[in-house]
């Protein structure tokens, strides 16, 4: 809800995740990202309504109440590198304390051997030895970006969701962020990564799911969306001719708000392929939610 309306942050999005796999979620900024994410594990607002079904390792987690959520999915079954990651840190105790209390908590690591398991932890994040005594407040945003994924890997969780792991790291610890994401895959553990770094989701997804007004307007595997074909969806084609290293040319125009969507296709107004059917809103068929979808983009 947004001002006593009903606001569609997300709908018609459909998907599965296997273990041993990585599905990249892309797209701009207010698409539903979040959110999504969010409606997984069970952290919207109070005011959110939420339909559908999620289900993860056999049990429904859309109905699942608030108890069973914290203490035996969160964490446990389910991990999460948390888009804004110093509010999601205590901010009265240090990254030591916290990541000790996770360790003993989701691995049973006797207290002899606790300080090794954390030097272990914050090593696997890349965070620095010397600033686990730090708080909250004193720590950079990539600091806290690995702090918190730091925390995240620590119950080697059967599902993970990153939601932009990367934002805040320069190039080589960004690199070094997205293998260890991978090996978590690697391992037969499923990996969902939302992000905007498509360098990064090039490296680390086995498919590619593209968001725009809330809906997935793409679906396909990572190897046909950055090489051949390429995209079909003319939203996901823009995403990748605007990086500097393709045309470097920018989608003309911005997202629409999630609480005044255009009827249709919501992709319509900045979309130069668009026609009269584009008033009626395309389903997703196969892998593209377009009635002119694009055909052997990079052929």
């Amino acid at each position: 809800m947004r001002g006593g309306r009903l606001v569609a942050a997300v709908s018609d999005v459909s998907f599965d995740l296997a273990p041993g796999q990585c599905l990249a979620l892309v797209g701009e900024s207010g698409c539903g990202k979040s959110v999504l994410a969010s409606a997984l594990l069970g952290l919207l607002p109070g005011n959110a309504e939420v339909r559908g079904e999620v289900r993860h390792e056999g049990r429904e987690l859309l109905t699942a109440d608030e108890a069973t959520l914290a203490r035996t999915v969160r964490g446990r079954r389910i991990g999460l590198v948390p888009q804004s990651p110093a509010a999601h840190l205590t901010p009265v105790r240090t990254v030591r304390s916290q990541l000790r209390e996770t360790v003993r908590e989701l691995t049973g690591t006797r207290r002899a051997q606790l300080d090794d398991a954390v030097a272990g932890a914050a090593e696997r994040a890349a965070f620095p030895a010397d600033h686990l005594d730090r708080y909250p407040h004193e720590l950079s945003g990539g600091l806290a970006q690995r702090a918190a994924t730091a925390l995240a890997l620590v119950g080697d969780a059967p599902l993970l969701i990153a939601d932009e792991p990367t934002t805040g790291l320069d190039r080589d610890l960004v690199d070094r962020t997205v293998g260890e994401l991978r090996r978590h895959a690697d391992d037969g553990r499923g990996l969902l990564v939302i992000t905007h770094d498509l360098a990064a989701a090039e490296r680390i997804a086995d498919r590619v799911a593209v968001m725009y007004a809330g809906r997935i307007v793409e679906l396909t595997s990572a190897s046909a969306f950055f090489g051949k074909p390429g995209p079909r969806h003319p939203y996901a084609a823009g995403l990748l001719a605007a990086l500097p290293e393709r045309d470097f040319t920018p989608i003309p125009g911005m997202p629409p708000e999630l609480d005044a969507l255009p009827g249709g296709c919501a992709f319509a107004p900045r979309c130069d392929r668009a026609t009269d059917a584009c008033r009626v809103r395309p389903a997703l068929t196969g892998t593209t939610a377009c009635h002119h979808a694009l055909e052997g983009v990079h052929a």
